[in-house]
């Protein structure tokens, strides 16, 4: 049996793409799975899946230095036969695995130098750089890798540009993980954001959406404050009246909000992270049946829009926030067809089970030197 090391020293131990997705399915298909991860919970054997905890880190400079360092030790003492790193920060473990004869592919969950100019708490000037210097690393590194696995189309056709091998593999969702057997007419007067909250990704804009509102209708929050003076200021909002925060949820409470849910928010700010992203609530969403209100982008109307599933606004606009939130409450008829044409969308295009075998095949090939 082959067996295969994912890396990560930042993510959750449970985390959606890494666990959930890509682990389970390679223990599915006979694989022996170790999950590395630095979060001082210990190990622990689950699904299948063994996880091996090397210590939590002691600040960002531990977790990019000690922590990086410690998930090396721990992917050497293994001795895998492939090794599937999930960080920036593990790059460079992943040369010193290189240079030992190792199997490693890179997973670029985000694309990195666009995620930090979208830092604004940095000046303009130190953005330009550290994006500059970090996507001439990311490229030094990855060229000398044995490929790359990109979240999205975007993010794959940049790697290939630089002649680096690159694979999507999309974040799409489970089929049937959060499926709804709720009948539409005993849904709840509510709307949801689901994910972590951060003013880029709109929250002030929602908030003020909902004191603009004009039907009863509330907003559930599931997911965690990243920035707290945000979450002082939006819970002095008018909106906030409207907004029932849950904080963060299991991936059985999360079928529960989009089960009584009339529709999912997804109005992320045009930052250069995000305009591309192929955000994976917005596929849950539509899994489970729920009509979308996202950001009017190129990328994600020629999906809404395509699929009929959706109403895409100006995700700077509350008042255009509130107007879609109003017109999915008016008109359920409406908001139950746009509900099931993106779960027919995502039963046919947008899901795992798509993604599951290219993450096979690259897999083969890579055993196979194919």
């Amino acid at each position: 049996m082959s067996t295969v090391v994912h890396l990560t020293s930042v993510h959750n131990r449970y985390d959606t793409r890494i666990f959930l997705k890509m682990c389970r399915s390679l223990v599915t298909a006979g694989y022996g799975v170790v999950l590395v991860v630095a979060d001082g919970r210990g190990g622990e054997e689950k699904e299948g899946v063994r996880i091996v905890d090397v210590g939590k880190s002691k600040g960002r400079l531990d977790r990019m230095l000690g922590a990086t360092r410690r998930v090396l030790t721990q992917a050497l003492k293994l001795d895998a036969d492939i090794y599937h790193l999930h960080d920036p920060e593990l790059l460079p473990a992943g040369l010193a695995l290189k240079r030992r004869g190792k199997r490693v592919v890179f997973d670029a969950h985000e694309d990195l130098p666009q995620q930090i100019l979208s830092k604004t708490y940095l000046h303009r000037a130190t953005r330009r750089i550290l994006s500059w210097s970090a996507g001439a690393f990311e490229r030094f590194a990855c060229r000398r890798l044995d490929g790359v696995v990109a979240a999205t189309p975007t993010i794959r056709d940049k790697f290939k540009r630089t002649g680096i091998s690159c694979i999507d593999i999309n974040n799409f969702p489970m089929l049937g993980e959060l499926d709804s057997n709720i009948p539409w007419q005993q849904k709840a007067m509510e709307v949801c954001y689901i994910g972590s909250i951060f003013a880029s990704r709109g929250i002030r804009e929602i908030v003020s959406a909902m004191a603009l509102a004009k039907t009863n209708v509330r907003l559930v929050l599931g997911g965690s404050f990243s920035e707290q003076h945000i979450r002082a200021e939006v819970e002095k909002m008018p909106g906030w009246e409207a907004v029932d925060q849950l904080g963060f949820l299991s991936r059985s409470q999360v079928r529960d909000v989009l089960q009584r849910s009339i529709g999912g928010l997804v109005t992320l700010h045009p930052t250069p992270a995000y305009v591309d992203a192929l955000p994976v609530k917005m596929f849950e969403y539509m899994s489970a049946g729920l009509p979308v209100i996202a950001s009017d982008f190129p990328l994600w109307r020629e999906i809404i829009v395509g699929s009929g599933c959706g109403i895409c606004v100006d995700p700077l606009d509350p008042s255009a926030i509130a107007v879609a939130i109003d017109r999915l409450v008016e008109n359920p008829d409406f908001a139950r067809e746009m509900g099931a044409n993106g779960r027919r969308a995502a039963h046919e295009r947008y899901n795992w089970d798509i993604e599951e075998k290219k993450l096979l095949l690259l897999y083969s090939k890579l055993l196979t030197g194919a």
